[in-house]
């Protein structure tokens, strides 16, 4: 049976995620080894894991404006080659020095702020209202499983070929993916090659149309109270999240005395419940929706579940000094955690279709700042205090902040716009 193409876009739109996460956390490991070569000090290493973030938070906004008025496959496909090539030019950036270092990851996270943004234009177009939620959580479903792949992969070509090469590899793959997402997908359906007209019919009915570019209300957006729901909630999933991408594997190997050569594997165990648990939450979401319950509702109940849950998880990994305990404690709140993608994470396309590649860089934005402050304010606490269970407490709080903000001002009605015909 041959595949439909909005499933094709979906597929080629998790790889995107996924090579982008594969190549982003790739350093959360290999900075281990590097520290060795280089003779980095905590606050440096926070520098240099952060510094990513800075270029992260320049171009989400301008991503998702120009996949708006572009188009997405234009943006999504320049993002993943500036963002390859910045990550094979790391290891001569590091033996340069570190402002060297600092500007290569800057210039990476640049590239892969479109990411988001230019996904969520193109599935506007693409992939109709009661197949959003599964969709988001199948191509969001990249983050973990690249994440996984990094943590696995990394140690074992650290231990063959140097770091080094970790970077070489991993950036080379990203150009592979441009070339077939240069051939074989469109900007949009009606331009698409080989597409069934029951297939266009079918997305026609259940998205926004093709047409001119609408201006966007950035006086109604940056006043609405959903909007800023999905600004807030984005920004304290994001602090754990961050928190943990950066600092997981140090605390699995210097809090928890695993070795080095293991802690892929322990490591992983969060992000593969990620990964099940993303796809899960999107299946159930649609099949609420298709039931009848209200799409604010459903977001709600996402959102109750994924925040409640990784809040209990981080309050209690900090307090054991086991490494499975520890890592079992986060695999369950990392698979509730994941409950949200189908809460917050999907909710742009619900309140504002025409301008969800914008309102995913205006969140994004937001979601980013946790990515600079948030890993250097627990470099910082590490440092002073010693203190892993307070790095924890910390991201408990602030996430617990989002999800009482999220339930009291959240919505799933359309904010903006008319429903599609």
């Amino acid at each position: 049976m041959t595949m439909q193409k909005r499933h094709q876009l979906a597929l080629m739109a998790f790889m995107a995620i996924f090579i982008c996460y594969m190549d982003r956390v790739a350093i959360s490991v290999a900075i281990i080894p590097m520290v060795e070569t280089y003779g980095w000090d905590l606050s440096t290493q926070g520098l240099v894991l952060s510094s990513f973030f800075i270029g992260y938070l320049l171009t989400q906004v301008v991503g998702g404006k120009l996949a708006d008025h572009y188009g997405g496959k234009v943006v999504l496909g320049f993002g993943v080659l500036i963002w390859s090539l910045f990550t094979l030019v790391a290891p001569p950036a590091a033996a340069i020095g570190i402002t060297a270092l600092v500007v290569a990851r800057i210039l990476m996270g640049m590239g892969e702020a479109v990411t988001f943004p230019a996904i969520y234009a193109l599935y506007t177009r693409w992939i109709p209202v009661r197949e959003r939620s599964r969709s988001a959580g199948f191509s969001n479903s990249g983050i973990p499983l690249g994440t996984v792949f990094a943590l696995l992969a990394t140690p074992a070509i650290v231990a063959a070929w140097g770091w080094e090469w970790v970077f070489y590899l991993f950036g080379s793959i990203g150009f592979v993916w441009c070339a077939v997402w240069y051939f074989l997908i469109a900007p949009t359906p009606r331009q698409q090659a080989r597409i069934s007209q029951a297939e266009l019919d079918l997305i026609a009915a259940g998205t926004i149309a093709d047409g001119a570019a609408v201006a966007t209300p950035w006086r109604a957006l940056m006043t609405n109270m959903p909007v800023w729901a999905v600004i807030v909630a984005h920004f304290c999933s994001n602090w754990w999240f961050y928190v943990l991408l950066a600092w997981l594997p140090t605390f699995i190997t210097r809090g928890l005395g695993v070795d080095y050569a293991s802690v892929g594997y322990f490591a992983m165990m969060p992000h593969i419940a990620l990964f099940l648990c993303i796809n899960l939450s999107g299946f159930m979401a649609d099949r609420l929706i298709d039931r009848g319950m209200t799409i604010t509702r459903v977001r709600k109940l996402m959102m109750l579940i994924g925040f409640g849950g990784i809040v209990i998880a981080l309050l209690l990994v900090g307090e054991t000094n086991d490494a499975v305990t520890a890592i079992l404690i986060m695999t369950v709140g990392s698979a509730l955690g994941a409950f949200s993608v189908s809460g917050f994470f999907v909710n742009h396309m619900d309140i504002a279709p025409q301008h969800a590649g914008t309102l995913m860089g205006i969140t994004n934005t937001a979601g980013t700042i946790p990515g600079i402050i948030g890993v250097l304010i627990s470099g910082w606490i590490l440092e002073a205090t010693g203190s892993w269970a307070l790095v924890f407490q910390v991201s408990a709080a602030v996430a617990a902040f989002g999800m009482v903000f999220y339930l009291t001002f959240g919505s799933g009605e359309r904010q903006f716009e008319t429903a599609p015909a």
